[in-house]
């Protein structure tokens, strides 16, 4: 009984103060305060399996050979049938201590995209656009490639990319002007930093350009992708310009695009407020 409050003692000390490390109070060295909680539950573990063994000794009967034969018995049924947990509990250290995500965060796990809204010792749960929850066991998260869109949007701006495949007979300078001005249009998009447009590759049939434009909240990510991508279209249809997606065989006679007076045909209906991104000016035109 001893041994037991001592111990309890020593960890509501060690509790008090890894939660003043957390909580930024204080500052200990090699601990980073993300992986405060976790680093306290090994300590309590470690502190625990040290108490048991002083105590050992002093349980009744713990020096006859039924007991010592009992402990043997029990340990084997625990490391046969907790190696899947303990393969989760030390994956689970591994995602807390690399810090690779972390509550809140927009993040991919493998093809998953949610937001974290829980970073357990067993799992990661994730929220998706569909309000499901998706549980990933942390084995699962450590062996697979992790995309934080949420870490460096402090620092950096957060940002999104589309791209799109135009012919070679469409300047490409024209391309540019059109995907930042796609972009412009778009809500959420930052003006600083500035969207910009690479040449990803020379293919074939087509150039493929990349929009990366910097959105003031990564959570909104999907939403304004989508966004995004009708602007494009629109932008593309104003000038008169084919995107070339999916492949094609030969050139047509004529660009497949659609035309502004049929952009709202029937069932959809022109919102109120599309003024100031209907189909652009003759003169806005030529002074682009």
């Amino acid at each position: 009984m001893v041994i037991f409050m001592l111990t309890r003692a020593l960890l509501s000390l060690i509790d008090n103060i890894f939660r003043a490390a957390g909580s930024g109070r204080i500052s200990l060295p090699g601990i980073h305060p993300d992986t405060t909680d976790a680093t306290r539950r090994v300590i309590a573990v470690i502190v625990w399996a040290v108490a048991i063994t002083f105590a050992y000794p002093y349980f009744p009967g713990s020096q006859s050979d039924v007991f010592k034969g009992l402990s043997v018995l029990l340990g084997l049924m625990l490391s046969l049938g907790s190696a899947g947990i303990v393969n989760q509990l030390m994956s689970g250290l591994v995602v807390t201590y690399s810090r690779a995500l972390r509550k809140g965060d927009l993040v991919t796990v493998g093809g998953t995209t949610g937001v974290v809204i829980g970073v357990n010792s067993l799992s990661v749960k994730l929220t998706n656009l569909r309000h499901e929850e998706v549980t990933i066991p942390n084995a699962l998260v450590v062996s697979s490639i992790v995309r934080n869109y949420s870490s460096l949007a402090n620092q950096h701006g957060a940002l999104l990319s589309t791209s799109v495949t135009i012919g070679y007979d469409t300047p490409w300078r024209q391309v540019h002007a059109m995907l930042i001005l796609a972009a412009k249009r778009t809500s959420h998009i930052l003006d600083e930093p500035a969207a910009f447009v690479l040449q990803r590759a020379l293919s074939d049939f087509y150039v493929e350009y990349e929009l990366y434009a910097a959105i003031d909240s990564p959570l909104l990510r999907p939403v304004v992708l989508s966004e995004l991508h009708g602007h494009v279209l629109d932008v593309f249809n104003e000038y008169d310009v084919q995107i070339m997606s999916p492949h094609f065989m030969a050139q047509p006679a004529s660009n497949i695009v659609v035309p502004p007076e049929h952009w709202y045909s029937t069932p959809s209906s022109k919102p109120a407020d599309s003024g100031g991104q209907g189909v652009a000016s003759n003169d806005s035109r030529r002074e682009s």
